[in-house]
């Protein structure tokens, strides 16, 4: 009971709510209301008309009837004429036959409407010979041969109406469709996406909305412009004065000092280091999130940016005991900044060395599926639960209970550059059978050869 409400109230929402619904409501009601009146005036005329057409009928019965005057004394069967749809009784006033009306012998010349025995009749009285012929035809047996002929006018408002309503609701759907295209095109953009809704193609009525919500973009453009710009300038600032104290500290750090002052002196250092870190962090993520209007980029060669990587990476993956190196594979060509590409895989690798424990291995490999270029790292570190895969590329969001120092904005700062490159990097477990691991995966665009 409580689903069915459910769906009831969902479709009167959306038939209060929707344009075209609503549209091609209203316009189905106008079609049954107008094909009501047309065919209650055709059925009408019709029936009308079948009456004067019987109506004629029997005046032309009479007219012959009365060039062959009949005899007094003829049987019922010369009287009565039956086409199967209807009886027509011919008589001489006043000498009735044997099973036909009794008609009375003073009826006036002319159409008019007789009851006898019980009955109705439609008769039509001639003088002819000296005599009186009447011709008649029970009302009864009119009125549904007058009622079935008009019926089958309504047969074509029956088969037509139905068919108009399909085709006008098919044209309110057709018309509306540019506006279901333009709102699919933008549901399928990025969040830094922040081009102009094409208008043209939509309805006159709907345009000055799509034309606000462009106005609306550009104010945000501005907006999120502003904010990268001083995030950017902010980390230029600040930097400065970060690297003479961490000069100063280098300093101090010289000079004969109490062990207590040194243990504060080092953990004043290591701030100053993080600092700096979440500075240059911040730097990337602001020049990963700029638009990407520059001209296009260079051919790349994937193999290069990756031994790049490894060689600056090395010394860290030394350092806490990190076999680190990279599978063997064709190398992929990608129209795209060398930058943009070494500064993803730095984050990506430089992430999975800190995380996977002294003693473990992190595997770069490179190959290509049909279009696009596989970038893949994987290390056999603890990895990342499914619930979080998604959150882990929100801006300073760390996983907990990791015991890893850091800024939370590499994995932002590879989402961002995968926008910009037309790219998406997706998480899995680098070891499905005991759920350990992790394994990144970037498609890329290859380049076309």
């Amino acid at each position: 009971m409580d689903d069915l409400k459910r769906r009831v109230s969902r479709v009167s929402n959306t038939l209060r709510t929707s344009l075209r619904w609503r549209l091609s409501l209203w316009l189905a009601l106008a079609i049954c209301c107008v094909a009501v009146l047309a065919g209650a005036f055709a059925f009408y005329s019709a029936f009308r008309q079948a009456h004067a057409l019987q109506d004629d009928m029997l005046r032309q019965v009479a007219a012959l009837a009365s060039r062959q005057p009949l005899a007094p004394t003829a049987n019922t069967e010369a009287q009565e004429h039956d086409d199967n749809d209807s009886k027509v009784y011919v008589q001489q006033l006043g000498v009735p036959a044997a099973g036909e009306p009794a008609l009375p012998a003073d009826l006036p010349d002319g159409l008019q409407t007789v009851r006898a025995d019980g009955e109705t009749y439609r008769v039509m009285v001639r003088a002819s010979g000296g005599h009186r012929l009447a011709v008649a035809q029970e009302t009864a047996v009119r009125d549904e041969t007058a009622r079935d002929s008009a019926l089958l006018t309504l047969l074509p408002f029956l088969l037509l109406v139905p068919v108009l309503l399909l085709v006008v609701t098919d044209l309110v759907r057709k018309v509306f469709a540019p506006v279901r295209e333009a709102a699919r095109a933008v549901d399928a953009r990025g969040e830094d996406d922040l081009r102009p809704v094409a208008s043209a193609a939509l309805p006159a009525e709907i345009r000055p909305f799509a034309d606000a919500i462009n106005r609306l973009l550009v104010r945000v453009g501005l907006s999120m412009d502003a904010q990268r710009r001083f995030i950017a300038d902010a980390a230029h600032e600040l930097r400065t004065p970060l690297t003479a104290l961490s000069l100063q500290a280098e300093r101090l750090a010289a000079t004969p000092l109490s062990a207590e002052a040194q243990t504060r002196l080092a953990t004043l250092r290591a701030g100053m280091a993080r600092s700096r870190s979440l500075l240059e962090q911040l730097l990337s993520l602001a020049r990963a999130q700029q638009a990407a209007d520059a001209p296009p980029a260079p051919t790349v060669s994937m193999h290069a940016i990756c031994r790049q990587v490894l060689e600056e990476l090395l010394p860290l993956a030394d350092a806490r005991q990190i076999d680190i190196g990279m599978l063997a594979g064709a190398d992929v060509l990608v129209d795209a900044s060398a930058i943009d590409l070494a500064t993803l895989l730095r984050n990506l690798a430089g992430n999975a060395i800190r995380y996977t424990p002294p003693g473990g291995k992190v595997d770069l490999s490179l190959r290509r599926e049909g279009r696009f270029a596989i970038l893949a790292v994987a290390d056999d570190g603890p990895g990342i639960a499914a619930v979080e895969r998604e959150r882990v590329f929100d801006p300073f969001y760390r996983v907990l209970g990791s015991g890893e120092e850091g800024a939370g904005l590499g994995l932002s700062i590879v989402r961002a550059i995968c926008l910009r490159l037309g790219a998406t990097v997706s998480f899995d477990c680098a070891d499905p059978a005991s759920g350990t691991g992790l394994l990144a995966e970037v498609r890329l665009p290859a380049a076309v050869s």
